[in-house]
């Protein structure tokens, strides 16, 4: 069998615009143009590119009170955040349309169907053909994070099947949990993306490590971001006075199956990496490690995933409240409330049967499972 032609993917590492999601976009237009002159099918954008990442700011924010300066400010935030599929979602999908390449781009999204008020930082996928194909939302902010973004639930965790292999990923520190990365293992990833703000040394041992473990592809891109990139007339601009110059100093990198660096990581300026990769090294590097197949033991731990949408509220099917017995979490008593329709991050043709190591136990709990003595 002839071996599997290479593929080029390119890792941008845009300086910020924060709070200005039109100038993102723009430059988005002409990375995405020049990462395809050079031969690029797959181009990766960082985590919140499109909406900004909002180092050092604390939003007013203190416990137990709020400033209105800071209410003001998220209030500009939200402006700049933006509507999944919207106006800014067209023009992406016009970029990798006119270039022809697989997309993926960080944004902050804001009008979900499920919980129009609340921010998400979310990663949107794009077709070649210009086409939203998925989305996945943070599972998890981190620390000052919750203050500005909501949680994203298991009904938005995509392995995208793809001519140039199977692409999914998660954002930021996302990657430090086991369980959200065994199960993008568990769906065949070959190009894991983790769009990140984390521009310290340390990041490049968690995407090494990740390319060990899941025996895969790993794109990690940043921002570079200095203090002059925010707004002159912000009003809680002062915020950033205890913040050195540089915010983020990039750190994206490639990495191969063998955890091999295959590019970067680029540091103090804006740029885009390349890489030519060899997907048969990834049949080759689980010879001896495949953490989902031959290295797993299913007779001791299983993962059960919850990839269901969840809802804040639903309609009641049964009869007066007063008279209707106590359900279990999770349980229902009557037919299934209806619900909208899935967003493109929630199609079940974007995940792979979450079943994995043998069959799913009669009444799984929603945390790892083991045999106990």
């Amino acid at each position: 069998m002839p071996p599997t032609a290479p593929v080029r993917v390119a890792a941008a590492q845009p300086r910020g615009h924060p709070f200005d999601s039109a100038a993102a976009v723009d430059r988005l237009c002409a990375m995405t143009a020049e990462a395809a002159a050079n031969g690029a099918a797959l181009v990766v954008f960082p985590e919140a590119f499109v909406g900004g990442y909002p180092w050092g700011l604390a939003f007013g924010t203190a416990v137990g009170g709020r400033k209105p300066e800071g209410r003001r400010a998220f209030g500009r935030y939200h402006e700049a955040a933006i509507r999944v599929p919207g106006p800014e979602t067209g023009r992406i999908g016009g970029a990798a349309a006119r270039a022809g390449v697989h997309l993926a781009v960080g944004v902050i999204e804001k009008g979900a169907a499920h919980s129009p008020g609340t921010l998400f930082c979310t990663l949107l996928y794009f077709t070649p053909g210009g086409e939203l194909a998925a989305l996945h939302r943070k599972l998890k902010p981190t620390a000052a994070e919750r203050l500005i973004w909501g949680e994203g639930d298991g009904g938005t965790l995509p392995v995208l099947d793809t001519p140039i292999g199977r692409v999914g990923g998660l954002i930021c520190w996302e990657n430090y949990m086991p369980l959200a990365r065994t199960a993008m293992y568990a769906k065949g990833v070959e190009i894991y993306l983790a769009p990140t703000a984390d521009s310290r040394d340390r990041w490049q041992s968690t995407l090494q490590h990740i390319a060990l473990e899941g025996r895969c592809f790993v794109i990690g891109c940043n921002q570079y971001v200095t203090r002059d990139h925010y707004p002159a007339d912000l009003e809680i601009l002062d915020d950033l006075e205890r913040w050195p110059a540089t915010l983020s100093r990039g750190g994206t990198a490639i990495y191969g199956p063998l955890g091999e660096c295959l590019a970067g990581p680029l540091h103090g300026e804006a740029g885009i990496l390349y890489a030519d990769l060899d997907r048969d090294e990834i049949a080759r590097g689980k010879f001896d490690f495949d953490v989902v197949g031959h290295y797993a033991r299913p007779d001791v731990f299983r993962l059960h995933v919850n990839e269901s949408p969840l809802e804040t509220t639903a309609p009641w099917q049964g009869g007066p409240a007063s008279s209707a017995p106590a359900q279990p979490a999770g349980e229902s008593s009557g037919p299934a409330p209806s619900r909208p329709a899935p967003s493109p991050g929630g199609n079940p043709s974007n995940r792979r049967e979450s079943r994995h190591w043998g069959n799913r136990p009669r009444n799984p709990s929603p945390r790892t499972q083991g045999n106990h003595r």
